[in-house]
């Protein structure tokens, strides 16, 4: 009996031990809370009531931001991982003690689906690490904004709130979003902004993305549209010269659809509109100093001040240079000297002129050429009607078909010259307004037709001879050498010697001068007329059919009158040419 009594007492103060000093072999991986008995360097010691004391590393309470908070004395929750390493302590860890605080919370918020805060701390394949407080999480890089990003750097190490797609804990899995948190943050201030947006209204935007016809600027849940006229006052070719992606916009708000949510935004609108009091800014006649932003086929934008551009069409931009590109008088950038011709605020045009503010060589031309001054220059081109001759000041004059000769056609006379020739003109005529230059070359001599027809007076009855036969009459030439023309009907009074055929090149012809025109240099004749005017002269001199004598007789008198006075001058002369010879 005292045999088992006292075995039964060894038992007790056994067991009494074990709980005392503890085994602990079914406390390993649970959290246990202790005291703090000891600060030792880098670590802390730890009282668990076990049969020994742990060490836990002074950086896990660094890294949590606890380290501020240690002294003796004080309680802390660690994580028990083994019951003694080699040197018979107590393996303890405040790392996985967070880790497992952090667990049991995350799940109820998982549970109940509300967000977390964590910080973004390392890159892994795929995506990013977060730290939920202890508990490590999995950022995939689809999550992390609505939008790509390219640098994470800024959001890394900063507390923010996240959003748990998935929990495994026996895995150890968290995967979270931050996207979601974004996503479900922007309708909110979507639905907001709709609600309270009017125009006229100025916001804060960033630029989302960029087009051709202008910026989608992303005004916080919503887009609005930044068309390129509406970026600046100035000219922009294209957004990208103004904007990039990510920019940080203030905008206005010009139009809005409450039906279908379209955004019209501006920015040139929240500046002072520079074509305010244009006209008195640029007054037509004036000239300034601008320059060259932009070049088409139809002439050259001039910027005179930012947002204030005008147009030299390419009709103002030369003088003398009618048929050439824009391009090539000047250049993008160039700073040129133009004047106003005109100025419409209503239209927002400034029509500018840039040869307006050079010479007029057509002026400078009239003042040191006049009319009637003889200049040589070079045949530049030959057209239908007539030569265009190159001449000083780089402009050039034309010498009609007209005035090439003065005896021939001016189709016949064209054929004489070529181009690149240099030929002597005379100037006729100067037209500043209308920029023509008249040029003659038949006027550098005298003229034929005014010194052959000098003594000729119309009604004369002149000695010419025969030079064409034509269908329409007969062309002859006076003694002088100027060239008339005797028409069918005028070549005889009777119908049936009306022919021209019976007239041969060389053959001298009487015929009395019926139209004498200086200016377009025609002679006409007629033998017809001067027939007529014998028949006449003859009935006043030697009777008339009335008085007894017959036509016949008449002419016959007159005839023999006039052959003999004719025989008699002829006489006269022979004697006249006998004296000179002796």
């Amino acid at each position: 009996m005292a045999t088992q009594t006292s075995t039964s007492q060894k038992e007790s103060f056994a067991a009494l031990l074990d709980e005392s000093l503890g085994t602990g072999k079914g406390l390993e991986g649970a959290v246990l809370k202790g005291t703090i008995v000891a600060l030792d360097g880098d670590a802390v010691v730890v009282d668990v009531g076990l049969k020994a004391e742990g060490r836990v590393p002074l950086r896990e309470f660094e890294k949590a931001g606890e380290q501020d908070g240690l002294e003796v004395g004080g309680s802390v929750e660690v994580y028990l991982e083994r019951m003694e390493n080699k040197n018979g302590e107590v393996v303890l860890s405040r790392d996985k003690a967070r880790r497992e605080e952090a667990w049991t919370q995350l799940e109820k918020l998982f549970e109940k689906n509300e967000r977390v805060t964590g910080q973004i701390f390392g890159r892994v394949k795929g995506g990013f690490t977060v730290d939920l407080s202890g508990a490590v999480a999995f950022l995939p890089g689809s999550q992390v904004d609505i939008r790509p990003i390219r640098d994470v750097t800024p959001l890394m190490h900063t507390p923010q709130p996240f959003q748990i797609l998935k929990m495994d804990r026996s895995r150890g899995n968290i995967v979270v979003s931050r996207r979601a948190v974004l996503e479900e943050t922007r309708a909110e201030q979507r639905s907001e902004l709709v609600a309270n947006l009017q125009e006229g209204q100025v916001l804060q935007g960033v630029v989302k993305n960029i087009t051709d016809y202008g910026a989608f600027v992303d005004l916080g849940g919503v887009d609005g549209l930044l068309h390129v006229t509406d970026i600046s006052w100035k000219r922009i070719n294209h957004p990208s010269e103004a904007l990039h992606v990510g920019q940080q916009l203030k905008v206005q708000v010009i139009r809005f659809n409450p039906e279908t949510q379209r955004i019209s935004l501006g920015m040139k609108q929240l500046e002072a509109d520079p074509w305010e009091g244009v006209a008195a800014k640029y007054p037509v006649g004036a000239k300034f100093t601008g320059r060259v932003t932009n070049i088409t086929d139809y002439g050259a934008f001039v910027e005179l001040e930012p947002g204030i551009e005008g147009l030299v069409h390419v009709s103002e931009m030369s003088w003398t240079k009618k048929n050439v590109h824009p391009g090539k008088i000047v250049s993008t950038s160039q700073e040129v000297e133009v004047m106003v011709l005109d100025v419409d605020p209503v239209k927002r045009r400034v029509s500018l002129g840039l040869k307006q503010c050079l010479a007029n060589p057509w002026e400078t031309f009239a003042a040191k050429y006049p009319a009637g001054t003889e200049l040589s220059g070079e045949v530049k081109n030959i057209t239908e009607f007539g030569l265009f001759v190159g001449l000083p000041g780089d402009i050039d004059g034309m010498v009609h078909l007209s005035d090439l000769d003065w005896g021939r056609s001016g189709e016949d006379a064209v054929k004489d010259y070529a181009k690149g020739q240099t030929v002597n003109v005379k100037v006729l005529d100067v037209d500043v307004e209308k920029e023509r230059i008249s040029l003659g070359i038949k006027q550098l001599s005298e003229d034929p037709f005014a010194g052959a027809v000098e003594n000729v007076k119309k009604g004369e009855v002149v000695t010419v001879t025969v030079s064409s036969v034509q269908e329409a009459g007969i062309e002859v030439k006076l003694a002088d050498g100027a060239i008339g023309f005797i028409r069918k009907s005028d070549l005889s009074r009777e119908r049936s010697e009306q022919r021209p055929d019976r007239y041969a090149v060389g053959e001298k012809v009487d015929a009395k001068i019926t139209n004498l025109d200086k200016k377009t240099r025609r002679i006409t004749l007629s033998v017809k007329a001067k027939e007529m005017d014998e028949e006449k002269q003859a009935v006043a001199e030697f009777g008339s059919a009335e008085s007894g004598a017959s036509l016949g007789d008449i002419l016959g008198r007159a005839l023999a009158e006039r052959d003999a006075k004719a025989a008699k001058r002829k006489k006269a002369k022979e004697e006249r040419e006998d004296e000179d010879e002796e």
